[in-house]
């Protein structure tokens, strides 16, 4: 397992997947960020009226608008970088190669499944850092226990998002092809969005880590993290058993 874990590593850091992703997710989000409270503090009414929560030229209004990034930019990253580790090994024909291995298919996905969870986990931490040092420059002063906590939720937020795109991982494989896993990648973004616009977010399992973390944990409750929590669990056990059960194509 650990020569799995291993070999799943060194594929994604040594491809330029997985670094123009932490790029886009990281540098993007601050961009965006950044624009956003330019515009709010140039007193640009639409940017202030769309951005919400987010317009507060504070640490809660930065704080609010980099969930608001993330769960929709952390998505289309983590989904995009799971559909590739996944489709990649039908797209390329190395598929073959892994019926070789002595180690089972199985758990050579579970292998790229933790994999994409632990550069799940350093995008957030990357992003949460970001969002710090951004917020020192916009003159928000020292952070408080609130902030920190913010920041806390920020990363977890971005835990929660690389386990929600589990989904992914599944269409990828079943459908053999990198592009159907983008877009399962692009369906799984407009089902939060939906969920979002109909009030079910708290629970929609896409949708409910975004607004646990722009909330400070109160627009979600334990049973609606419980409900999200489920969709890796089940999607994790459908995609390593699929794995185990692949057979080669003529």
């Amino acid at each position: 397992m650990k020569g799995a874990l291993r070999v799943e590593t060194l594929k994604l850091v040594r491809s330029p997947v997985g670094l123009v992703a932490t790029l886009a997710v990281v540098a993007g989000a601050l961009a965006v960020l950044g624009g956003i409270t330019g515009a709010v503090a140039g007193g640009n009414p639409e940017v202030a009226a769309k951005a919400g929560p987010a317009a507060a030229l504070n640490w809660s209004g930065l704080l609010a608008g980099a969930a608001q990034v993330t769960a929709v930019g952390g998505l289309i990253g983590f989904g995009t970088v799971l559909a590739w580790m996944f489709g990649r090994e039908f797209t390329d024909g190395t598929i073959t190669g892994l019926f070789a291995l002595p180690i089972g298919r199985g758990r050579i996905a579970w292998a790229k499944l933790v994999v994409h969870l632990a550069w799940a986990a350093c995008v957030g931490v990357l992003l949460a850092v970001g969002v710090l040092v951004l917020g020192l420059l916009l003159g928000y002063g020292a952070p408080d226990a609130a902030t920190w906590a913010g920041l806390g939720r920020q990363i977890a937020l971005a835990v929660l998002t690389g386990l929600i795109v589990a989904p992914v991982a599944w269409i990828a494989t079943a459908a053999r092809s990198v592009f159907a896993g983008v877009g399962g990648t692009i369906a799984l973004v407009i089902l939060a969005q939906v969920g979002a616009l109909t009030g079910a977010g708290g629970w929609m399992p896409l949708a409910a880590p975004a607004l646990w973390a722009m909330s400070a944990g109160t627009a979600v409750n334990a049973a609606q993290l419980l409900v999200v929590l489920a969709v890796p669990v089940v999607f994790t056990m459908l995609v390593c058993t699929t794995w185990s059960r692949l057979q080669l194509r003529r």
